[in-house]
Order: structure tokens, then sequence, then C-alpha cells
């Protein structure tokens, strides 16, 4: 029996409700005014339509005052809502941004994709939209590159994950790597909070900037780098601590690329960002300098940051011509947002700490090879390299000697034995013991 499917001709036809893209009379290859387009969509059915005229500095614009003057523009006219956009060609081969404006608009995705099919496609050529993502990775790699060479600091942290099961219980560990996909929407972020940080930030001289909050990053303090070169220099490595914010920030990056596979990656890593100075939000702007920008906010993430709601609001409220707000208030929305950003921080990094004690609890007596990722006076935190799991080798548990904490070189030597545990060492070690309600994990290390 052989069965037959319907022709395209019998199928339902798809029906159009929104034109996303639509010229008027005050282009040079139009028309019919917004109302006439307005009408004619009623007639057609159409719920809504995209006025998307050409931005400045593309052939077919029209006058800057059609654009200023959007914002007094209906956003609705008979019973057909309106939409205002733009076309533009956003940048050349070279990565410039040749044109930006910023309007209330709708996206039409064509594809989601995650970030796995996407860098399928970046790794083989081959997929659905090859040619634009390739091109936009292309710009996303010349995007990155200026920035490096512009003073930003590379910090590439790998992420612990968790496979869990139905009832939460971790059942494998599992690294997050970012790869070209991960920042080609990292590239196109950074650029698009940027672009909005310079519309509201830079003004004509004499002129006051209006109330805004920026991501703003401070130059990293003197004295922790002094302490962080001196630290690197018992691994062979050195940073330059004086000099132009360029000259310092690029010799961290040659650091984080110098130790990058070596068994103290991870800890150098972590002892550069405690060098850095936290990220945080304010009406005051100082630019940002992990990124190397002068002006820098958060406006991609509306749905789950409220400074990127406070940004689209403030954004709005300036567009449409309206006065600046009371710096005060947002100063103390400010500080309030960047108290909550540590709190979640926190918690999400206890959490992490959580399940890994939960995951190693499982693995009581069994043996693994870590680092010595920290020393103090009660004992060694050891980091395996298995999982990232970190635990503690207690002090009362180096039975073999009497252990002198070193605090100026990071390290515990034994009084009789002179045996040496530092910062770095490699160790093979059991676990001992698991908590999970203070988090801790017990180590105990395994002679060799």
């Amino acid at each position: 029996m052989r069965t037959q499917t319907k022709s395209r001709q019998e199928e339902r036809p798809m029906k159009i409700v929104l034109d996303t893209h639509a010229h008027t009379i005050v282009s040079g290859h139009a028309y019919n005014t917004i109302r006439e387009m307005a009408q004619m969509a009623k007639e057609k059915g159409l719920e809504a339509f995209a006025l998307t005229e050409h931005a400045p500095q593309m052939p077919g614009t029209c006058h800057e005052f059609y654009f200023q003057n959007l914002h007094i523009v209906p956003r609705e006219m008979y019973g057909v809502r309106l939409f205002m956009g733009v076309e533009l060609n956003i940048m050349n081969e070279k990565g410039e941004v040749k044109d930006s404006r910023i309007v209330h608009t709708i996206i039409k995705s064509d594809r989601r994709f995650t970030y796995e099919e996407a860098q399928k496609v970046i790794e083989t050529g081959e997929g659905d939209y090859k040619e634009e993502i390739l091109e936009l990775n292309k710009l996303a790699q010349i995007l990155r590159k200026q920035r490096l060479a512009a003073g930003a600091i590379d910090f590439d942290r790998i992420e612990v994950k968790f496979e869990i099961d139905e009832t939460g219980k971790p059942l494998s560990v599992y690294f997050k790597e970012s790869k070209e996909a991960n920042k080609l929407i990292e590239e196109f972020m950074l650029l698009a909070n940027r672009t909005v940080a310079e519309r509201i930030g830079k003004v004509p001289k004499n002129k006051k900037a209006k109330v805004f909050p920026y991501r703003i990053h401070d130059l990293p303090d003197p004295d922790k780098l002094e302490n962080l070169n001196w630290f690197i220099n018992r691994f062979g490595y050195k940073i330059r601590t004086s000099g132009s914010k360029t000259e310092i920030s690029k010799s961290i990056n040659r650091l984080l690329d110098d130790i990058k596979n070596k068994k103290e990656q991870n800890l150098v890593e972590t002892v550069s960002l405690r060098a850095m100075q936290k990220a945080r939000y304010s009406t005051h702007n100082i630019g940002h300098y992990g990124l190397a920008f002068d002006y820098y906010t958060h406006f991609t993430s509306p749905i789950r940051r409220f400074p990127d709601m406070m940004v689209h609001r403030l954004l709005t409220r300036y567009l449409a011509g309206g006065r600046t707000v009371q710096e005060t208030k947002y100063e103390e929305l400010c500080d309030h947002s960047s108290e909550m950003e540590q709190i979640a921080a926190n918690a999400e990094r206890a959490s992490v700490k959580y399940k890994q004690v939960e995951f190693m609890g499982e693995r009581l007596g069994m043996e693994f090879d870590g680092v010595i990722s920290g020393v103090t006076e009660w004992g060694l935190y050891v980091e395996l390299n298995e999982n990232k799991c970190e635990g503690m080798v207690p002090m009362r548990d180096l039975g073999d000697d009497y252990y002198d904490f070193d605090e100026k070189n990071y390290c515990l030597t034994g009084r009789r034995h002179h045996k040496k545990f530092s910062l770095g060492d490699p160790v093979t070690i059991k676990v001992a013991r698991a908590n999970l309600e203070k988090k801790q994990l017990d180590f105990a290390l395994i002679e060799k």
C-alpha cells in the first residue's frame, strides 16, 4: 500500500501578521507616508509592521530630523501596532562599527541555535546559516583581538558543573569550557553594552551627561599587584607592577598565557583574580579596567538582572526626551545591586562546594592525585586534578613531624626532617571525611 502526502498547494497557507521591514516616503526609495502604510496594513489584515529606514551613513537614508522625532509617532494607527527600527550596516570587514542607533523594536528569529550547534558550524563550516555564523565568528575574533590590544585582561576560568539525577544527587563532575561560539556571543554582548553606555555617557563638551548606571572596574591595588608578583616568582613568572594601564594589563595577559595547561594554572589564576578589584555598579563612571572600555554598562539581560532593567527604563525615558533622574536614588540602587550580586556569587560558590562534598562523600577511602592549592597554619588545601574538588589535610593529621607555617613563603616545614609542603606541589590523597552540613572535605596524605 502506498501513502501519498499532500502537495504544498494543498497545505494550509501561512498567515502573515507582521511585516518586519518597511520604508516610507521619507526615504529615497518608497512612496507612502506612515499613515498610508498603516491603512494598507489594516486592509491586508496585518496586526503590526516595523518602520526600518536606512540609518545615517547608508545610501537611501533620510534626514536626521526623522529619527529625532520618532518618539512622537503613535505606536498604533487604525488598530495596527507600529514598531520603530532601523536598517543599518553595523560593521565592516575590519570589525569597525560604522553606525548604531538605539530604538524600540522587535526581533524575528529565523533559527534558534544552542552553543553546541553553533560551535559545530564553526568547526565544520557546514550547517544552517553557515555563512552568517562564520562571518560573525570572524568579526567576534577581530573585536576580541582589538580589546586585548587595548589592554583588556583575558581571564578564562574553568567552570565546574555537575550531572545530577532526578533527586539532585551528583553523578559526575565535568568542566564547562568557553569555546568559540561562547566567545562569539560574549563579544557582541560586550559591544551592545558598550554602545548603550557610550550613547548616554558621551556628551558634547560643556554638556553634562544624564544619570545612568554604569558597570565600573577600578585599577588593581598596587600593593596587591606587588604581592601577586612576589607570589608568582616562586613559579618562575613575573608581571609589571608599574607603568601605564595597558602595560600592566598586557603583562598580566602574558602571565595567563604562560600558565596555560601548567599544573599551577588554576592556582595562579585564582590568586591573580584576587589581586583585581571587584567590578560594581555606579552612576559615577570611571571606566572598566578589565575590559579596557571607557564606557560600559549591563543592558543585554533585563530578564535576569535588575541593573539591566534600570538601563532599559532610563534609555526609554532619555530617548523620548525625558529629563535626567535623581542621582542619589540611582546610586543607592547601584550599591544595592552590587551587594546583591556579591551575595548571589557567594551562594553560587556555596552550592558548588556543597555538591562537591556530596559527590566526594560517595568516594571515602579512594585515592586521587592533586595539587596543594592553599597553605595555612591549620593545614593544607588540596585541589584534585580529576574534578577540581578541594579539601583539607588538617595539621593534626600530619603525624610524621611537627610542622611550622611559613606565612611569607606559603609553606609548611617539618622541624625534625625538614620536609616541606609548598603551594603548587603535587600530592596524592585519600578521601578521609565528608561533612555535608559544614561543606567540608578532609583528605589524608598518601606517601609514595
